[in-house]
């Protein structure tokens, strides 16, 4: 499986930014995708994440309500709508592809196998 995240940029606080993850291999009903970030200086953190063909997604507090995954099985592309952007939200943002999570495990960034290479948001005040 490999991974390509883009979409990254230069936006205004409040405003809204939507970044892309396009996908090759194969996928199966257990893999989980997720978005994750990581500040400088600080621990890459999970944002939100859900398995490839369905389920509930599960999100980190300080996104719940702003940030939303979707996804286009037959276009492979996984995507992280990002609405009303603080200044905390600056990071490179990571999309990551896993197998066989239980829901708990998705907020885990060893269990994911596979990582595009990052795309930088940067949210100005």
């Amino acid at each position: 499986v490999q991974l390509q995240a883009s979409g990254g940029g230069l936006v205004q606080a409040g405003g809204s930014l939507r970044l892309s993850c396009a996908t090759s291999g194969r996928t199966s009903s257990s893999d989980v995708m997720s978005w994750f970030r990581q500040a400088p200086g600080k621990e890459r953190e999970f944002v939100v994440g859900s398995r490839w063909f369905g389920g509930s997604a599960r999100s980190a507090d300080s996104v719940k309500g702003r940030f939303t995954i979707s996804k286009d099985n037959a276009k492979k592309m996984m995507y992280l709508q990002m609405n009303s952007l603080k200044s905390e939200d600056t990071a490179v943002y990571y999309c990551a592809a896993g197998s066989g999570l239980i829901a708990s495990s998705f907020v885990d960034p060893g269990k994911y196998a596979y990582w595009g290479q990052g795309t930088l948001v940067t949210v100005s005040s």
